[in-house]
């Protein structure tokens, strides 16, 4: 070996044992390169005994020290030899599997970072839900609590809605004491001024030969009367079964106002604030088909009033114009109460002869007068035109014909003036609103006393007729039990 400026390191050798071998497995390669053949064929030429020679390339190295050139083999520890190459070959293929190992391992670990990235993603997505969740639960938190504020509202006005109540219920048990009070007074007066009546017509019998006579007393026999009457009587029965004696029905004159004798009572049926309408058919024409009170403006009224409309007989649109029931309000009373009216829009009232008068200014009315006895028939009068003239004509009557089953008893006081006690209009010599205990278009005096004394149990004793009565139906002394007078616009 020969050296050459310095020896060559592990790393060398071992590339340059690798390339050794490389040329020796393949050296019938270089037999057939004419190259390499002229290089073996060398020695041949110049007559040396034949060996086999080699010359390797071996690429140019960097030279630091000298170059070693030997011939023969090496016996040098670190030749290589062929179980060196089977182990290198080994540990290339341990190394191998190894690597494969590893990229199984990647891979395993690939899914499971996918994985950890699902996780995340849906650990996220629960997340947001339970924040969604919480903010649901806290709204309705919030919700329950407004309500329940609410309810200790609606607890506390019901609290004080029902202390009103019952100190309106408290109210009105003072009201009805004083009622039978003035009711007890007003009994007391009537039994006084009947005696006193006595004694004057006594008195007047004993200066003049022949006192004035009432009224003719109703001449009519009515083909239908009602049988099963109860008792005679001169009682008036009030709408809570309390009942007291009137000598000869009410004698105690005109109440000057409607306070005297009644209790306002608050309405107890169907009230609509609408409106106001010209009548009831416009009331139900505008959608309201429930009987109630209404507001009613008559062209050329100056306010509207209060009236009754009855919405669920013969097609409805009635307007109510008189109701009585159960002898409530008095009607014996002075000009000025008829022509305003007076009463309980829901019990006995009288609308009003200016309002009447009104109503029937707006077009063609007809009218239909209902009437009940006391054995709970119903009849009725019905007239086909209906109007009165204005108060400087008194509220004189006019009446169109007459059709129904109760007979008819009105015709005889068409074209009649309006009687009361103190405007007396009627054609009897006397007045005949004193004699019937009412205000009437009274003739002299008539056929029927709709607005007298209301009498319990149909046939009554009086020396006059001043009973709510119609001739051609029970007669003079038969007072009916309910009566009601109702207008509506002609088809």
């Amino acid at each position: 070996m020969v050296k050459r400026g310095g020896t060559m390191g592990p790393g060398m050798w071992s590339l340059f044992i690798l390339f050794a071998l490389s040329l020796w497995s393949n050296s019938q390669a270089f037999t057939k390169n004419p190259i390499l053949s002229r290089i073996r064929r060398a020695p041949e030429a110049s007559g040396e005994t034949k060996k086999c020679s080699y010359t390797f390339l071996v690429p140019e190295q960097k030279i630091t020290g000298p170059i070693c050139a030997a011939r023969g083999y090496s016996t040098d520890k670190d030749r290589v030899t062929r179980l060196d190459v089977a182990s290198v070959r080994d540990l290339l293929s341990k190394q191998r599997r190894e690597m494969e190992t590893l990229k199984l391992v990647v891979d395993v670990d690939g899914n499971l970072v996918n994985e950890m990235k699902l996780l995340r993603k849906e650990s996220r997505n629960m997340n947001s839900r339970v924040t969604q969740l919480y903010m649901q639960l806290l709204h309705e938190i919030i919700r329950k609590r407004d309500n329940s504020l609410e309810l200790a509202q609606l607890e506390t006005r019901i609290l004080n809605a029902t202390t009103e109540s019952l100190r309106l219920a408290s109210r009105y048990r003072e009201l009805e004491a004083r009622y039978s009070a003035l009711a007890a007074v007003v009994n007391n007066q009537s039994v006084l001024i009947g005696a006193l009546e006595e004694r004057c017509m006594q008195a007047y019998s004993r200066r003049e030969e022949h006192p004035p006579m009432g009224p003719p007393l109703v001449q009519v026999v009515p083909e239908n009367i009602p049988v099963s009457v109860p008792r005679l009587t001169n009682e008036i029965q009030t709408e809570h079964g309390r009942g007291f004696a009137r000598e000869r029905g009410s004698r105690s004159g005109p109440s000057p106002t409607g306070e005297t004798l009644e209790v306002q009572k608050p309405p107890e049926r169907n009230f609509s604030a609408e409106g106001p309408f010209r009548d009831c058919l416009e009331a139900q024409e505008a959608g309201h088909s429930t009987s109630g009170m209404y507001l009613i403006k008559p062209d050329e009224a100056e306010r509207p009033i209060q009236a009754w409309c009855e919405q669920n007989m013969d097609n409805g649109g009635w307007t109510v114009i008189q109701s009585r029931r159960d002898g409530s309000v008095n009607f014996f009373r002075n000009w000025d109460s008829y022509k305003s009216g007076f009463g309980n829009i829901d019990g006995e009232y009288w609308l009003g002869l200016e309002g009447i008068y009104r109503l029937g200014r707006q077009g063609d009315y007809k009218l239909q007068v209902e009437l009940e006895d006391w054995m709970g028939k119903k009849v009725y009068a019905q007239y086909n035109s209906f109007h009165l003239e204005p108060e400087s004509e008194g509220y004189r009557l006019r009446l169109g014909i007459y059709q129904g089953n109760a007979g008819d008893s009105l015709t005889s006081h068409n074209g009649k003036q309006f009687t009361t006690l103190d405007r007396d209009k009627d054609a009897f010599s006397g007045n005949c609103a004193h004699f019937h205990k009412g205000g009437w278009w009274y003739n002299a005096c008539g056929q029927a006393n709709l607005n007298g004394v209301w009498y319990t149990g149909g046939v009554y004793r009086s020396k006059f007729q001043d009973g709510i009565f119609w001739a051609d139906y029970g007669g003079g002394f038969y007072s009916m039990k309910a009566v009601r007078m109702m207008i509506r616009p002609i088809d």
